[in-house]
C-alpha cells in the first residue's frame, strides 16, 4: 500500500511540472504554415526520399500538416495519406492501458496473469510480472528469450500469446529495461482481455476515435513503401508478419498524428487523467524510458521523442510538455540512414527559434561508400583467383618440407577467410550490436540491403580465392 501511495504521489507529483497551468502555447515565435512547407520542401530535395509527411502542433493547433512525394504506386503523398509508423505506435498503446487504468480496470502494478491467466512461461519469474512493467520495458523479456519468428507467425494475440509458453525471461522483471516488442503485443492482448473486444476495435473507441484521428487504425492498408538500394529506391511490398498488435501496427496520417500530439502535451482533447499522461512521459526506476516515450536531446532542445522502423517506413515523434510543442516526421521509405531523425531536427530548430539545418545526403554517401567498397572485395577476388598459381608456387618454394608447407597454406588462407566467416555469422553479428534484438536473413533483404550485398561479394571473393588456391595447391604438391 505504501508503495502504491509514493507512486501515485510522484505520479502526480510530475502531472504538476508537466502540465502546469498554461495557456494553450508557451510560445509566440511558432513559425508560419508557409515557412514550415518551404523547409519541408528543401529537407525533401535533400534527402531524396521517396515520400515526406510532417506535422507541427503548438498547444492544440496545428501549424503545419503536409506531404510531399509519391507512394509506389505513384499517387501523392499529402496530409491525410496513411503511413506505417511502427513504434511510435507505443505511446498510443500505452494510452489505451492506461484509460483502463483511469476506470478502475487495470492497475499498472497488478501481475499480468490477473487479467490475462493463460499468459505462461517456462520462466516462473514471468508471473510477476506487472502491466507497468510491460509498459516500461522491464518486464524482463527480451528477443533473447522468446522465439521472434514464431509469434512473429500468429495470426491472433491469443496465438501470440500461446506461442510464449516455451519462453524465458533474461532479468528479474523490474531489474533491466530491454526494448522488446513482446512487452507491447502482450499489453495489448491485456487490453483485449478486460474489454472483451478486438484490439484493432479498442484502439478505434478507446484512442482514435476520441481524439478525432478518424484515418488512423490497427494494420490498416498504407501507401506503398519503398527500400534503398546503392541510391536508387526500389519499391518493396513490408516485410510478411504479425500487424494486428500493440508494438508498431499503427497506421496513421500527419493530420491525426497532430491531434494525437496535442492531447500528449496535454492541451488537446483529453484522453486520460493528468496522472494517467504523467505517468506515460516519467522515466521507469531503471532507465529513461517512460511508456511508449523517452527524454532525449533533439538538436539543442531536450524533448520526450519515440521512433520507429520498419522495413519499408520509417517515422519518429517527440513533444515538449512544457511549451505545448509536437513534431512528427513520416516516411515511406527505409534505408541505412533514416532521414526522419534529420528532418525532425530541423523542424525543432525552426520552433525554437533558429536557421533549421537542411539535412544533408547521408543515405547516397553511405551507400556509395559501401558500393565502392564492394567493388574493391569483387576486384580483390579476381586478382587473387588470376594469381592462385603464383601464390601457390611461391608457398612450395619456400617451404619444401610437406607438414610445414601444409600449415603454411592454411595460415595464409586466413585473410580470405574472414569475410566468409564474417557473412556467415552477419544476422548474429548484428543482433549483438542492436542489444540482443532478433535479426533474420528475411530482414537482412530490405534496408540494410546495400551492407548485405558488400558482405556477400567480400564473402564471394574469399570464397573464390580459397578454392582456386586448394586447387594450384594440388597441382604444384
Amino acid at each position: 500500500m505504501r508503495s502504491d501511495l509514493m507512486r501515485v504521489a510522484a505520479a502526480l507529483g510530475a502531472a504538476a511540472v508537466l502540465f502546469p497551468v498554461l495557456p494553450p502555447s508557451a510560445s509566440a515565435a511558432v513559425p508560419s504554415s508557409a515557412t514550415v512547407e518551404s523547409y519541408m520542401r528543401q529537407a525533401f530535395e535533400a534527402t531524396s526520399v521517396p515520400g515526406l509527411a510532417a506535422v507541427v502542433t503548438d498547444g492544440a493547433r496545428t501549424v503545419y500538416a503536409g506531404g510531399l512525394g509519391r507512394d509506389a504506386t505513384g499517387g501523392a503523398i499529402t496530409a491525410d495519406s496513411p503511413m506505417r509508423v511502427a513504434s511510435v505506435s507505443k505511446s498510443m498503446t500505452a494510452a489505451a492501458v492506461l484509460t483502463l487504468v483511469d476506470e478502475g480496470k487495470v492497475r499498472l502494478d497488478e501481475p499480468v496473469p490477473t487479467y490475462l491467466p493463460d499468459f505462461t512461461m517456462a520462466d516462473p519469474r514471468a508471473a510477476r510480472i506487472t502491466v507497468r512493467q510491460l509498459l516500461n520495458q522491464t518486464s524482463g523479456l527480451s528477443d533473447a528469450g522468446v522465439d521472434i519468428p514464431a509469434v512473429e507467425r500468429a495470426s491472433s494475440l491469443a496465438g501470440y500469446v500461446a506461442v510464449l509458453r516455451t519462453g524465458h525471461l533474461t532479468a528479474d522483471p523490474g531489474k533491466r529495461m530491454a526494448y522488446c516488442n513482446v512487452n507491447y503485443d502482450l499489453a495489448a492482448r491485456v487490453v483485449e482481455a478486460v474489454t472483451g473486444r478486438g484490439f484493432p476495435d479498442v484502439m478505434r473507441e478507446r484512442v482514435f476515435g476520441p481524439l478525432g484521428m478518424a484515418d488512423s487504425g490497427i494494420g490498416s492498408p498504407s501507401v506503398g513503401g519503398y527500400v534503398s538500394v546503392f541510391g536508387a529506391w526500389v519499391g518493396r511490398d513490408e516485410l510478411p508478419g504479425f500487424t494486428a498488435g500493440g508494438a508498431g501496427d499503427v497506421v496513421t496520417t500527419a493530420t491525426d498524428m497532430g491531434r494525437w500530439l496535442a492531447s500528449q502535451t496535454g492541451r488537446g482533447r483529453r484522453l486520460l487523467t493528468p496522472g494517467s499522461l504523467a505517468a506515460m512521459q516519467v522515466p521507469s526506476a531503471v532507465n529513461a524510458y517512460g511508456m511508449g516515450w523517452q527524454r532525449g536531446t533533439v538538436g539543442s532542445r531536450s524533448l520526450l521523442v519515440h521512433s520507429g522502423n520498419l522495413f519499408t517506413h520509417g517515422a519518429i515523434q517527440a513533444i515538449s510538455p512544457e511549451t505545448g510543442h509536437g513534431f512528427a516526421v513520416m516516411t515511406n521509405s527505409a534505408s541505412l540512414h533514416e532521414a526522419s531523425y534529420d528532418v525532425l531536427v530541423g523542424l525543432v530548430e525552426m520552433v525554437s527559434g533558429r536557421a533549421p539545418t537542411i539535412p544533408g545526403a547521408g543515405r547516397q554517401q553511405t551507400e556509395l561508400v559501401l558500393g565502392g567498397v564492394g567493388l574493391v572485395a569483387l576486384g580483390l577476388g579476381v586478382t587473387a583467383v588470376r594469381r592462385a598459381r603464383h601464390w601457390a608456387t611461391r608457398g612450395a618454394t619456400r617451404s619444401r618440407a610437406s607438414t610445414h608447407r601444409r600449415w603454411r597454406a592454411a595460415l595464409r588462407m586466413v585473410p580470405a577467410l574472414v569475410p566468409v566467416l564474417v557473412f556467415a555469422s552477419y544476422p548474429q553479428l548484428l543482433s549483438l550490436l542492436m542489444n540482443g534484438r532478433t535479426v533474420t536473413w528475411a530482414q537482412l533483404m530490405y534496408f540494410p540491403l546495400p551492407l548485405t550485398l558488400v558482405l556477400g561479394a567480400a564473402a564471394l571473393s574469399g570464397l573464390a580465392t580459397i578454392a582456386a588456391r586448394l586447387l594450384r595447391l594440388r597441382s604444384v604438391g
